[in-house]
């Protein structure tokens, strides 16, 4: 996937739920570190695209650190169901999850290089050198803060602005209630993917839509932009 246009990812931790996911999304975010069916489910064929996402525990999901992770994530890879992989910055700066990647382009897979900060927002030049970084990375640089007041919004709008018109493919967005609304404000200033869960109940992360209400927010924003 190129992601030169703005993608709606569906989280999920069952991919039969592509046929209602697929009324308002254009991917499906696979959440390998929540899924019972673990890598079988990606043998079968989806109408939507996959990323698949093995999220470590310090970063907001349910994955221990370690080899058997990266593994996995490793022989997602392998699968024709999947497009896109999600690797951590963080994972990559220790020095670990570099075969990830490489077997990612090996295959033609697009690697998002993520970060999530639950605590707060950096200030803006932090927010600039840590998308810089997974841009050197990987395809996308996804980042993903928590903000307290609308300031903190406001600079990862700015920061997503600036990196988009310096040639980056970013995906932003601010957690928490203050920043709910960055979600489906950020592909207006460059953001290319936004996520949701197809019921608000299982939020993966704070502050997330429903899809079918990110799609409807997102969708009257850009007809009036």
């Amino acid at each position: 996937m190129d992601f030169e246009e703005f993608v709606l990812a569906a989280s999920t931790a069952d991919l039969r739920e592509c046929g209602a996911a697929r009324r308002h999304a254009d991917l499906l975010e696979y959440r390998l570190d929540l899924a019972a069916a673990g890598l079988d489910a990606l043998d079968s064929e989806y109408e939507l695209p996959v990323l698949v996402t093995n999220r470590v525990e310090e970063e907001g999901g349910h994955a221990q650190a370690g080899p058997t992770r990266l593994d996995a994530l490793s022989r997602a890879i392998e699968k024709p169901a999947v497009e896109a992989v999600d690797i951590e910055l963080v994972t990559l700066r220790s020095g670990r999850g570099q075969h990830v990647v490489d077997r990612a382009r090996e295959h033609g897979v697009t690697v998002v290089v993520s970060t999530h900060d639950f605590t707060g927002t950096p200030d803006r030049q932090q927010l600039r050198d840590l998308l810089d970084a997974a841009s050197a990375r990987g395809d996308v640089a996804k980042l993903a803060v928590t903000a307290e007041d609308v300031t903190d919004v406001l600079d990862l709008l700015s920061v997503t602005a600036e990196a988009t018109r310096a040639g980056q493919t970013v995906a932003t967005m601010a957690m928490g209630e203050a920043g709910r609304h960055s979600r489906v404000v950020a592909p207006l200033y460059g953001s290319r993917i936004g996520y949701a869960p197809l019921d608000r109940e299982r939020a993966t992360a704070p502050g997330q839509y429903d899809l079918e209400t990110f799609r409807t927010l997102y969708e009257s924003l850009r007809e009036k932009t």
